[in-house]
């Protein structure tokens, strides 16, 4: 999954039945941000989200962080048929995966709820695309030696975390809460590729 599933798609009727809460969807887009966050981290992935399923009232909900209006939850449905509320869908590729221990979280998933839930409403993080793409930028201008010595120095300071999240920080976030850890990028960010190049997450489908 470094690379978009070339598999067909799948109608979501037939998916929808098999979704469970820490399922993730990952999205190929096409729009200018989309660009901007694919050209940054050197990948086709633009953006990954977070699936919970609401038994009570029967509705699969995406878990994101949008540029345009920070973390949100909308129904998976909307982004079939109306994810512009023009009658549109999502404007790119789309497939769901799941990671393989999430089956096994058990407890931890009432934790991974109660987190998302409580993150609604928190701003995109802005300031931290304008980061990675500095840092892609840098390492450029390095010679090999001087770019080993500062991949090591981000990786010792990390990145500063606060309350706000790319879409993809957002998602990280959530799966500590299940114990789950998603190796990233040597430059000290983690990006939507990231989940992708996870051996441990799985295709369940392309979206039809």
């Amino acid at each position: 999954m470094k690379k978009f599933p070339t598999t067909a798609a799948t109608d979501y009727a037939a998916l929808r039945p098999e979704l469970r809460s820490g399922d993730l969807l990952l999205c190929s887009g096409t729009g200018w941000f989309s660009k901007m966050i694919q050209g940054s981290t050197r990948s086709e992935w633009s953006h990954v989200a977070c699936i919970l399923r609401l038994e009570a009232i029967d509705r699969i909900m995406v878990l994101e962080s949008l540029e345009s209006v920070g973390v949100r939850t909308v129904p998976l449905s909307k982004y079939l048929h109306n994810y512009d509320s023009k009658g549109n869908r999502y404007p790119g590729r789309m497939c769901l995966a799941r990671h393989r221990d999430v089956a096994d979280c058990g407890e931890t998933l009432a934790q991974f709820g109660h987190f998302a839930v409580d993150q609604l409403g928190t701003p995109y993080d802005n300031q931290m695309i304008a980061k990675i793409a500095a840092r892609i930028t840098m390492t450029h201008l390095l010679d090999a030696n001087e770019r080993a010595a500062q991949i090591q120095d981000w990786q010792a300071a990390g990145l500063e975390r606060n309350q706000e999240y790319i879409c993809s920080e957002l998602v990280w976030e959530c799966y500590q809460r299940l114990g789950l850890d998603i190796p990233h990028d040597p430059l000290g960010f983690v990006a939507p590729k990231d989940f992708a190049a996870d051996p441990k997450i799985e295709c369940l489908g392309v979206l039809s």
